[in-house]
């Protein structure tokens, strides 16, 4: 089957962490959506994003196609409703179209639907990431079904017995694992370990919590779920309910919660987030859609933060803050709650972080990791520099 994962409107809800990919790449529980769906429905996936990432992430369209959401992180019984449907036949949920298959001739019409689509009810229930914190808010919950997902039917790598566990059957080893004096507690939620992972003596880690492949955890860190740490990661200090998409560090002590870092970050030593307001009061969040603050209703929510944005030592960050793409945050106070891309500076003012610096550092960045910056990504970069010129009005 020739499957297509489609964005909707809401897809403007989740900038910046998309200013640089699609939907279905961001990372909920142990995998990104995209990588949910990989492994439940067997197919040819493409994506149906925006103009300007499609390059990167190309669309195929073939005679018989299934687009999917990339906004709705699946289960077996919506798998199966899937399977089940017939040409021109869709699914919806709380008035919203998650699946529908389609002709050749009507693909491009999307998401407008022909109007001989004939549409079913899904009335199961599903993870919709609609809005930033959704990814958090739902981050126990996909821990959960990814866990069930990855290893069922399999043997979890052999437990050094220098490590404390509880709840052990509640704990999964990919091979090449190295931890030794670590004390997990699994009881509360899974705790999975990816592939060459390590984590250093002296770390205490409450479940649920995914080390994703090639990631560390530094000596004395204290972990509280629901996290994950995407591959190619390293941190340290205190996190919480936070969300490292991959490629990106904290290495250092400081407090993350309720947070979610795109890929390619690094926050200096010290860092540290306010996820809780002095008044208790629930928390407003900055909308690229609305071009405002909005209501998120949460008492507990810290910072968002786009792909290769970085913070100096000490640097102090907001309750409910969202900060771009390419930003460089540094100095003494609090930040305004929402910096625009391509920013650097901190509550005493900013200027542009021009392009070229960026791209620059990021070059050796992801060389480091032995990756490449490519033309594409390059100009993707290009192309969220000047869409978003109008919010730096410095």
């Amino acid at each position: 089957m020739n499957i297509i994962l489609f964005e909707n409107s809401s897809r403007e809800n989740l900038l910046p962490l998309c200013f640089t990919r699609p939907v279905s790449l961001l990372r909920t529980g142990i995998l990104s959506i995209y990588e949910k769906w990989g492994k439940r429905l067997k197919g040819e996936y493409s994506f149906k994003t925006e103009d300007y990432l499609q390059k990167k992430y190309p669309l195929t369209v073939k005679e018989d196609n299934l687009f999917i959401s990339s906004h709705v992180c699946p289960n077996w019984e919506l798998i199966r409703e899937i399977e089940s449907l017939r040409p021109e036949e869709g699914l919806i949920y709380k008035g919203e179209t998650i699946a529908v298959r389609l002709s050749c001739k009507d693909s491009f019409d999307f998401p407008k639907l022909p109007d001989k689509i004939k549409l079913h009810d899904f009335n199961g229930e599903l993870g919709l990431i609609s809005n930033l914190w959704d990814l958090t808010e739902g981050n126990n919950r996909q821990l959960s079904l990814d866990f069930e997902l990855l290893t069922k039917g399999r043997k979890s790598a052999d437990i050094s017995p220098s490590n404390y566990i509880a709840g052990k059957e509640n704990v999964f080893l990919e091979e090449g694992v190295k931890m030794e004096c670590v004390t997990i507690n699994a009881t509360a939620g899974p705790v999975y370990l990816g592939k060459n992972s390590c984590i250093m003596e002296g770390v205490l880690i409450r479940g649920a919590f995914a080390l994703c492949e090639g990631s560390t955890v530094n000596m004395g860190s204290k972990i509280y779920g629901a996290t994950t740490i995407g591959p190619h990661s390293k941190v340290g200090g205190e996190i919480g309910q936070s969300i490292l998409n991959g490629y990106s560090n904290k290495g250092h002590d400081g407090y993350l919660g309720s947070s979610v870092l795109g890929e390619w970050c690094n926050f200096g030593a010290a860092t540290n987030v306010s996820n809780l307001k002095n008044s208790y009061d629930k928390v407003k969040l900055w909308n690229y859609a609305q071009n405002r603050f909005v209501k998120t209703g949460l008492q507990f929510c810290g910072v968002f933060v786009g792909d290769h944005t970085k913070t100096g030592i000490n640097t102090m960050l907001n309750t409910g803050s969202v900060v771009g793409v390419g930003c460089n945050i540094h100095g003494t106070g609090f930040p305004r709650q929402f910096v625009p891309s391509f920013s650097d500076g901190g509550a005493s003012g900013y200027h542009v972080n021009q392009l070229k610096s960026v791209l620059k550092t990021a070059e050796v960045v992801m060389a480091r990791r032995n990756c490449i910056l490519t033309d594409e990504d390059r100009n993707i970069l290009e192309f969220v520099f000047n869409q978003t010129a109008s919010y730096r009005r410095f």
